[in-house]
């Protein structure tokens, strides 16, 4: 009898230890604790935490980027380019400034500087600005040139793109059109077409001030 229960014994015991054996899957060493991740399965976790880019945000304007010289003529207008010596007008061959540099300051606002052609004469590096006549009466304002800066809120205009290379100028509630006899000046737009304008690139802005 005592011979046959240490047989019986034995082959408890040998099962016993089948089982844990058989417990244990390829990926897993006998005796690991449960939930212990295994190499792939940590492979597959990395992998599923990898986040798909977003696309990047539409490119600035190159020409409203303040890295630009442009020149501007009016869309319904005879082609001749916009000047500006003491007022801003239309003609482009009296001496004026007929490059533009657009350029951002925040909030939807730009400044344009003016500069002359690019003929190594000092004086044509040196920016001028479009500034609002405040001498002007209301409701048709003209624009002059003026010592540039950015926080005189008479120097900020603001570019609205009109599709095709065309934008439309304005200051405030005002937009910059064309009036016959009296030029280019801001004014309600009212019932009257909006005036457009198309900028031609011209080079980049790389002009060095006069000190």
């Amino acid at each position: 009898m005592f011979t046959v229960n240490r047989v019986a014994g034995a082959v408890l015991l040998a099962c016993a230890g089948a089982l844990v054996a058989c417990g244990s899957g390829p990926d897993k060493a006998p005796g690991a604790a449960a939930g212990t991740a295994s190499p792939s399965d940590a492979a597959a976790s990395t992998t599923a935490a990898v986040v798909t880019p977003t696309a990047a945000a539409p490119a600035t304007d190159p020409l409203l980027s303040g890295r630009r010289e442009v020149t501007i003529t009016r869309v319904q207008g005879s082609g001749s380019k916009l000047e500006l010596s003491g007022r801003l007008e239309e003609g482009g061959d009296t001496g004026g400034r007929v490059l533009f540099v657009p350029t951002p300051i925040g909030n939807d606002q730009y400044v344009i500087r003016a500069f002359g052609t690019k003929d190594g004469h000092p004086a044509n590096d040196d920016p001028s600005c479009w500034q609002v006549n405040g001498l002007d009466i209301e409701p048709e304002l003209t624009v002059e040139a003026a010592v540039c800066d950015e926080d005189n809120p008479i120097q900020r205009f603001t570019i609205t793109t009109k599709g095709k290379g065309t934008y439309a100028i304005g200051s405030e509630t005002r937009f910059l059109q064309h009036k016959a006899g009296n030029g280019l000046i801001l004014k309600e737009l009212g019932a009257a077409p909006l005036t457009t304008f198309r900028f031609v690139d011209k080079g980049p802005a790389n002009r060095e001030p006069l000190d």
